[in-house]
């Protein structure tokens, strides 16, 4: 009892003692729930290092929905006539002097189009996104690699680990955030323009579906492409590949692994629709400083490390599988050398896949 008290408690640090052979889950669900359990704490404390990097990006999409709202309650005031109400509303909140507007100035505000209105804030939202993301790309791979060692069931320390993987694959990491961060701008304004062509042009949905689809397929594809990067020795032309062939192999778990992802967002767009907009986005902003960005990304780890075991690490010599889970014959075999996931160079290419190990 004893001894399986101090295992526990000494459990993930290096050099001390892990589960024993008999403790050790059997099913990827059971790793899954016994390593989120024992790194619940690393994880929210890795988040703090995080969500540092995710902050702008926070501040423009916070900031461009208040003001949306902001506007779109001014145009509506205007149109219902209570425009200056508002004003002297808000001034009186504030403790601000109200202003004054003519019946000039409260016709040409009543006379704005809504829909131009969001369609300015939204393409104005994306073009200050793009700086935002495209800076996620070099840390995104430093949380994926000490979350899919937590995965695994193998240790990592949260600030060492992470800057030494920051520090190695910093320029994957940033040529794919690059993508992520122009894809939907580009995205937005391909749907807009092939739509407004649509109107007339019946045939033009078929490029605006398409448009939808890339954005869709790149998605559901960027799941694989960190932890490749992180796993294995390739080029970032063969991580995009590969990503991507995974990305549409694996197509429904990848669609729903994504969806999973954006649970919090729309429990956040509940709330502030029956609640209240503001306290909505706060409970939203708080889960995501708490420890929503490195949960998502552990999750994405377990999910992402038994597809590579799967599919990949059986096609490359010495790699290791089933890490962190029991074997039927482990009592009886002794441990095989681990093959260090930086040194395993793995492709997958049509009708197969080719490996070697360094």
């Amino acid at each position: 009892m004893f001894g399986r008290m101090m295992n526990n408690y000494y459990y993930g640090k290096s050099g001390k003692g892990d589960f024993r052979k008999e403790d050790m889950p059997e099913t990827r669900w059971q790793l899954f729930l016994d390593t989120l359990r024992t790194r619940l704490s690393g994880l929210c404390r890795l988040n703090l290092i995080y969500m540092l990097v995710f902050l702008p990006m926070i501040i423009v999409i916070g900031m461009g929905y208040v003001n949306l709202l902001s506007n779109l309650n001014i145009v509506m005031a205007a149109q219902e006539g209570n425009l200056q109400a508002l004003i002297e509303e808000q001034a009186e909140q504030t403790g601000t002097q109200a202003a004054t507007l003519t019946d000039e100035q409260v016709a040409a505000i009543a006379e704005t189009n809504l829909m131009d209105l969001v369609d300015s804030t939204v393409f104005t939202m994306l073009l200050w996104l793009i700086p935002c993301i495209a800076i996620t790309g070099p840390f995104t791979t430093g949380v994926c690699y000490v979350t899919r060692n937590w995965a695994r069931d193998e240790h990592a320390f949260i600030w060492s680990d992470f800057k030494d993987a920051v520090r190695e694959n910093w320029k994957q990491g940033l040529a794919i955030s690059a993508i992520t961060s122009v894809l939907p701008i580009l995205v937005y304004l391909g749907w807009k323009y092939y739509g407004a062509m649509a109107q007339t042009q019946t045939l033009m949905v078929v490029p605006q579906v398409l448009v939808l689809m890339v954005a869709v397929i790149w998605a559901i594809s960027v799941t694989y492409m960190y932890p490749l990067i992180v796993s294995y020795q390739l080029s970032i032309r063969d991580v995009i590949r590969n990503g991507l062939l995974l990305g549409v192999a694996r197509l429904p778990m990848s669609v729903g692994i994504r969806l999973l992802h954006c649970v919090p967002a729309v429990i956040g767009a509940v709330l502030a629709y029956i609640w209240n907009p503001m306290y909505g986005m706060l409970i939203l902003g708080g889960w995501y400083i708490l420890i929503g960005f490195c949960l998502s990304r552990f999750v994405t780890a377990s999910y992402t490390n038994a597809v590579f075991e799967r599919f990949i690490n059986p096609r490359i010599e010495g790699a290791p599988v089933n890490r962190g889970l029991r074997e039927a014959d482990d009592e009886d075999e002794e441990d095989e050398e681990e093959v260090p996931a930086t040194e395993a160079v793995g492709t997958i290419a049509e009708g197969g896949a080719k490996g070697t190990e360094e």
